[in-house]
């Protein structure tokens, strides 16, 4: 099974830009489906990015869209998410996640994936 750590959050102003990157170990990350989410106290997980398939195809929730790319670097093992014009409603934990092995697209749906990071915090002042 794969192991994932997030990192790169921090405290950023409106319309500040920031990298987040989610390091593999235990498994190429490449062979797998990834995804990105964000969880705010008392809310469920949202979806917020994904990239996987033989194209490495990416999908986006309508709020970030045109705003984050999701990538990653197959030889770091590593997956990003980079942020640009961040908002307030931006602030949430961050969370990068994997799809069992076998799937080949991403989806929004939380429980599609298999494996998780611990999240790093993203605050977003106003």
């Amino acid at each position: 099974q794969v192991q994932l750590v997030e990192s790169g959050g921090g405290l950023v102003q409106t319309g500040d830009s920031l990298r987040l990157s989610c390091s593999a170990s235990g498994r190429t990350l490449s062979t797998y489906v990834m995804g990105w989410f964000r969880q705010i106290p008392g809310k469920e997980r949202v979806f917020v990015a994904g990239i996987g398939g033989p194209d490495d195809t990416v999908s986006y929730e309508d709020s970030v869209k045109g705003r984050f790319i999701i990538s990653r670097d197959n030889t770091k093992n590593t997956l990003f998410l980079q942020m640009h014009s961040l908002k307030p409603d931006d602030t949430a934990v961050y969370y990068c996640a994997a799809r069992p092995l076998g799937f080949n697209l991403p989806t929004n749906n939380p429980y599609h994936y298999e494996f998780w990071g611990r999240g790093t915090q993203v605050t977003v002042s106003s």
